[in-house]
């Protein structure tokens, strides 16, 4: 109900009538429980005047209650019919407007939702693609590798049987030859004798028949013959390798895959300059540290590692997955890692799981430790990749450059938040001098 609605029932009101509806407000409790109306406010108020009044002192809905009720005193029920008539074709209009405004809100909240749910798909697509990109290429330089390997396995399959052919032909042709030789040898002897027998009658007839006599020598060829070599040994040496390369291309391929899953959660990290150790030299952008020659003079505060050589990420995680890669290369003395937030920083710090630090380290420049775990690498770390699960409460290390798992550790007691860990160790005479660096994560979707 607006206040024109009750306007326009007034105007439908004799000048007799509208006195009586004044007079009714004036004595109040019309209906019952609304008070009266000033009679010096009323006695020259118009119509307009008269809806002012009865909507300040009433309000919209009691002026229309109090209307409703008077219009029956003056019996005039016609307009008070009308009124609410109207009134409740309003609230109608107005209850079709709000749930067309409620269906109009909800319809743009459908399509804001399915907008969103597009860019979802659409961003989902799209990461698809570039991992099928991926994959692509890794297939095709896979097998590009494999067959590369199958034509130079074939092709020293090839060699061999053709080094065992021609071995086989220069053997039959020095037999041959030395045949020949014989042959030749024993022709002309026996052309000799001919023409000995044709001159029997001749003085030195004996003396020449004692000379011929003899056969020339020549090589017992009962059992020789050429050595037939046997092809199938080098085809089944060449497939054995071949089923090793398959095999070991097969397993760097799925370490490669392996590291590009967990590359994936790549994480920004940074170390956090107030949890340094004094000796240590950082980077105004948080990515490099070494060991420095002096001890800097740095406030003792609580978060600070002293006399543990060790330094914090600023990031820490709670939940989730995150990844981060060290550059390790040229040192011969480093530890990286996770610790929780909690871990001791004063003091001796020993670095194990008990005491809520996962790591690994290098001591001495050839030895690999995950705590008090030797490892067994097949060649030196120069980039290692930190990953974490904290769902499922493990941690692993990888070889970058090979993809292999390095090390991990599962059943990890995390319950509160993590932080990367790092320690460049003490440099002796410029020995162990090269920094660590978090290395930017090269991974293609």
């Amino acid at each position: 109900m607006t206040p024109q609605d009750l306007w326009k029932t007034l105007e439908n009101l004799s000048e007799e009538q509208f006195k009586d509806f004044k007079w009714f407000l004036k004595q109040g409790d019309v209906p019952e429980g609304f008070p009266a109306i000033p009679a010096a406010r009323l006695e020259k108020a118009t119509r307009h005047d008269a809806v002012d009044l009865m909507v300040q002192k009433f309000g919209c809905p009691g002026a229309l209650q109090v209307t409703t009720s008077i219009l029956e005193e003056i019996s005039r029920n016609d307009l008070k019919q009308r009124l609410l008539n109207t009134v409740s074709s309003r609230r109608k209009d107005l209850n079709m407007k709000s749930e067309l405004g409620a269906t109009k809100a909800k319809i743009e909240l459908m399509i804001q939702e399915r907008r969103t749910k597009i860019s979802e798909i659409s961003r989902s697509a799209e990461i698809s693609s570039k991992s099928a990109d991926t994959h692509i290429a890794d297939s095709e330089r896979v097998f590009t590798l494999l067959q590369q390997t199958v034509k130079n396995i074939l092709d020293k399959l090839v060699q061999a049987i053709e080094d065992k052919r021609e071995a086989t032909k220069q053997q039959a042709r020095g037999l041959v030859r030395e045949l020949e030789r014989e042959i030749s040898a024993l022709t002309e002897r026996g052309a000799e004798v001919e023409q000995l027998s044709r001159g029997a009658e001749r003085p030195d007839f004996l003396q020449s028949v004692s000379a011929l006599s003899a056969v020339p020598p020549t090589r017992n060829w009962t059992g020789v013959g050429v050595d037939v070599p046997t092809y199938g040994g080098s085809v089944g040496t060449a497939v054995t390798q071949l089923e090793e390369t398959f095999k070991e291309e097969k397993e760097a391929l799925v370490r490669r895959v392996q590291l590009k899953r967990v590359q994936q959660f790549a994480r920004e990290v940074t170390l956090d300059p107030d949890t340094a150790h004094g000796h240590l030299v950082l980077t105004h952008d948080g990515k490099h540290v070494h060991c420095g020659d002096a001890t800097q003079n740095l406030p003792d505060n609580p978060e600070r590692f002293n006399p543990a050589i060790n330094v914090l990420g600023k990031q820490s995680f709670s939940s989730g997955r995150f990844y981060f890669e060290v550059q390790v290369k040229g040192k011969t003395s480093w530890d990286l890692g996770v610790a929780r937030e909690s871990a001791n920083r004063k003091g001796s710090v020993s670095a194990k799981p008990e005491n809520g630090f996962w790591t690994i380290c290098l001591r001495e420049g050839r030895t690999h430790k995950a705590h008090d775990v030797h490892l067994n690498l097949k060649s030196h770390l120069e980039k290692v990749g930190v990953f974490v699960d904290y769902q499922k409460r493990s941690v692993s290390f990888y070889d970058v450059d090979s993809a292999e798992l390095v090390h991990g550790f599962a059943d990890c007691s995390f319950a509160e938040k993590l932080l990367p860990f790092f320690s460049p160790g003490r440099h002796h005479d410029g020995d162990n001098s090269a920094p660590l660096v978090i290395s930017p994560v090269e991974y293609d979707h």
